[in-house]
């Protein structure tokens, strides 16, 4: 009850002062007016005495609240006010983001997570202050508004992305929760529609290392997959049956996300594998303020704030890359990578107008590559085997890249394949399973960052007795200590 206590009274000085820090770490009921509100919201500060805090959206509509459409709860950054508090959560949180409650089966994701659908809620009310089921309900709702605002895409084909299932339930839902139909939110938005077709903003908590980000993925880049160019990052796609182009821009406070070549229903996962991509909802104020209790770490962050953890578009791919980047240059690593691209991809059949040179090849899928002769490729027998029994591992079903699974289960099965060690384990947990925590202790980058002043180099048993203070950031310190050696990190 006392943290609760003292929770409100930040809250509320955040509130009145309307510190743009705190947006999307907590949101204000008004029941005066029984709308919910972002803690920067222009309008009239309500009373103290008239206003409750949530700590997420979906807790305040659960709690019988409508989102303000001035401030545009839906638009807020996402750091959860629930991160770092319960795996289970977190893994839950990531799940619906992905879909899983599309159907509306809380018992099958309850399954997945290990636990009993009653114990699940139970996580839920008291992390998130609301129940599974409003959390998917909100997440829906929030693109959808957003879709209504920034885009020209019909009614029709919103509600498809959206995953309201049909434009009636669509319709009812807007009516009831604004007021209005979705026609008449668009007509009143203040927001400029483009012209994309499929293109969406998803804003972030600054400071973001846009730089530092585009950076890491440019000397990793695919060649035939993605690129970088002229300040985007490009990328060939496949969701289901549909393949397409994505390209991702920095307009300062928010990335701008283009989709091109695929069908409205793949736009919502699309957007949620790009989120994961630029970490856009990493609670950057916590991450620092862990970090900078190390003397290194805090000057590193005074050159980078905003480091984030760069993710991957599909974990069989970023897999193959760090397999392939094992003891070898990053450089030599992207040059095999695109090889394996060239020889075994399939043509995306997509394209993006007035961009020269985009890419236009499918990294190959785990069937392709499980008796492919990359020998032939320039790459060591050894390393092309343990590429191919990774293959044969995703295909049989004895590894996967469920967010689900708990991590250390994870990382039993991906270092049960012969030539995948510990650092291969901790790069693909960092990257791609979003693993904060993650940190390869013998990475040779990491190690030669924190030598000391005689030139004598920390052990791996060193350098983790170190890290142990970055807990549960280290995957954030591995980003900044790489950033400050461009020829590090896998």
């Amino acid at each position: 009850m006392e943290n609760a206590v003292q929770n409100n009274e930040v809250f509320e000085r955040a509130r009145l002062s309307r510190d743009a820090r705190f947006d999307g770490r907590f949101f204000v009921g008004v029941r005066t007016t029984g709308i919910y509100c972002r803690p920067i919201c222009p309008a009239n500060a309500p009373k103290s005495e008239n206003v409750s805090f949530f700590p997420s959206a979906a807790a305040a509509s659960e709690a019988g609240y409508r989102p303000c459409l001035r401030c545009r709860p839906e638009c807020a950054p996402g750091t959860p006010a629930w991160s770092g508090t319960s795996t289970t959560v977190q893994r839950g949180l990531r799940l619906i983001a992905d879909g899983a409650l599309d159907d509306g089966n809380v018992e099958s994701l309850a399954d997945r997570l290990g636990v009993t659908s009653r114990h699940l809620r139970r996580l839920f009310v008291k992390h998130v202050g609301a129940s599974p089921l409003a959390v998917a309900h909100t997440q829906r709702l929030h693109f959808a508004k957003r879709l209504i605002d920034q885009t020209a895409l019909s009614m029709t084909d919103i509600s498809i992305a959206s995953g309201f299932g049909s434009v009636r339930r669509f319709n009812d839902t807007f009516r009831k929760t604004y007021g209005r139909s979705p026609r008449d939110l668009r007509k009143e938005g203040r927001v400029q529609v483009t012209a994309s077709a499929l293109g969406v903003l998803l804003p972030y908590r600054r400071p973001y290392d846009w730089h530092g980000l585009l950076d890491f993925f440019s000397g990793r880049a695919t060649p035939g997959v993605e690129a970088v160019v002229d300040g985007n990052y490009v990328r060939t796609v496949r969701i289901g049956d549909e393949c397409g182009i994505v390209r991702v821009s920095d307009l300062g406070d928010a990335i701008s996300l283009s989709v091109h070549g695929t069908g409205t229903a793949s736009l919502f996962p699309v957007v949620q594998r790009v989120r994961s991509m630029f970490d856009v909802d990493a609670p950057i104020d916590d991450i620092s303020a862990g970090l900078n209790r190390d003397k290194k770490l805090r000057a590193w962050l005074k050159v980078r704030p905003g480091v984030r953890v760069p993710g991957a578009w599909d974990g069989f791919e970023l897999t193959v890359r760090a397999i392939l980047g094992q003891q070898v240059s990053v450089k030599a690593a992207t040059t095999f990578a695109g090889r394996i691209a060239k020889r075994y991809g399939e043509p995306v059949g997509a394209t993006i107008d007035g961009l020269q040179d985009a890419p236009d090849v499918l990294f190959p899928e785990p069937r392709k590559l499980m008796r492919a002769r990359l020998e032939h490729l320039g790459i060591i027998r050894s390393r092309s085997q343990t590429i191919r029994d990774l293959a044969r591992a995703v295909v049989s079903g004895d590894l996967n890249f469920d967010a689900a699974q708990k991590l250390e289960d994870f990382r039993d099965a991906l270092t049960a394949i012969r030539g995948i060690g510990s650092w291969t384990a901790e790069y693909v947990a960092m990257r791609v399973m979003k693993d904060p925590d993650a940190f390869p202790t013998s990475d040779l980058g990491l190690l030669r960052a924190f030598d000391l002043p005689d030139g004598t180099r920390l052990r791996p048993s060193e350098l983790a007795s170190r890290a142990e203070a970055w807990r549960p950031w280290r995957a954030y310190a591995a980003l900044l200590t790489w950033g400050s050696d461009p020829g590090a990190g896998g």
